[in-house]
């Protein structure tokens, strides 16, 4: 991909990875609208790369519309949809431990926001034949998350339909890829100031990494970019033998749990 002179949106932008691609796609030469939930948080980042900040509740298919058609008017014609807003909540009694809402905030965000903007976005990349698709999904949707199905049931279908739109667009000049990060040090897995600082161990990145990663699978127009690599041998293990995997996550959510259940979801990840 040459980044130069292209145009990007990038959601959940106002911190964590989504602010860490901003920077590097903006140090790239890319024009960037920065959308967040928190309209200073995005403005703060805008100002910081000379992007242009649109808020946007990314649950809200009203307000997807309305972003698209402000970062188009604002920027011109958009190369590059990143997918990047996401949250978790935790469910550690299990899948029917948590509201039907909170599943569906899951569905919508990591899933639904994806499929509303590049339904918006692909019949002009279409027509130019170019254009990229990005969901900075999870490497819970190619394993699974202890403690958060709604999480890792979403973030899997974020990882099938990023597979679909590749299967089905790419012969029109679409390219499609999905992010699969494990660990992060942002202020979702409760790293203060996105610090990596107090990481337990060293399997937990920056986002700064993630976004280097994120890059670089641009660069080499790769459909599945993981920045842990160790991701898609657990990956092939668990595909080659899923009893043996289950049991496995089994033992490791009773190690976890060993001391009762985790307040939060920082607490359940410094132990797996």
């Amino acid at each position: 991909m040459r980044f130069t002179g292209r145009t990007a949106i990038v959601t959940g932008a106002g911190q964590g990875i989504g602010r860490a691609i901003s920077r590097a796609l903006a140090a790239r030469g890319m024009a960037i609208c920065v959308s967040d939930i928190d309209p200073v948080a995005a403005q703060s980042v805008a100002d910081e790369i000379g992007g242009v900040a649109l808020p946007c509740d990314v649950r809200d298919p009203d307000q997807i519309a309305d972003l698209v058609a402000s970062a188009q008017s604002a920027l011109g014609d958009i190369d590059l949809l990143c997918s990047n807003a996401g949250f978790a909540r935790g469910a550690a009694l299990g899948p029917t431990s948590v509201s039907d809402a909170q599943w569906q905030d899951s569905w919508d965000v990591h899933v639904m926001a994806h499929l509303r903007a590049s339904r918006l976005l692909l019949p002009g990349m279409i027509a130019r034949n170019e254009g990229w698709l990005v969901n900075v999904a999870s490497a819970a949707g190619l394993l699974s998350q202890i403690g958060d199905a709604p999480y890792s049931a979403s973030k899997h279908a974020a990882v099938s339909l990023a597979q679909s739109l590749a299967i089905e667009h790419g012969d029109q000049g679409i390219r499609s890829s999905v992010v699969c990060p494990l660990y992060v040090a942002t202020q979702l897995l409760g790293y203060d100031a996105d610090s990596p600082i107090d990481r337990p161990h060293d399997r937990v990145l920056t986002a700064e990494d993630v976004a280097q990663a994120l890059v670089q699978g641009l660069e080499e127009d790769r459909f599945l970019i993981l920045p842990h690599q160790e991701a898609a041998m657990y990956f092939r293990r668990r595909a080659e033998d899923m009893d043996r995997w289950i049991d496995g996550m089994r033992r490791l959510r009773r190690s976890a749990f060993a001391d009762g259940v985790p307040d939060t979801l920082s607490d359940l990840h410094r132990k797996i």
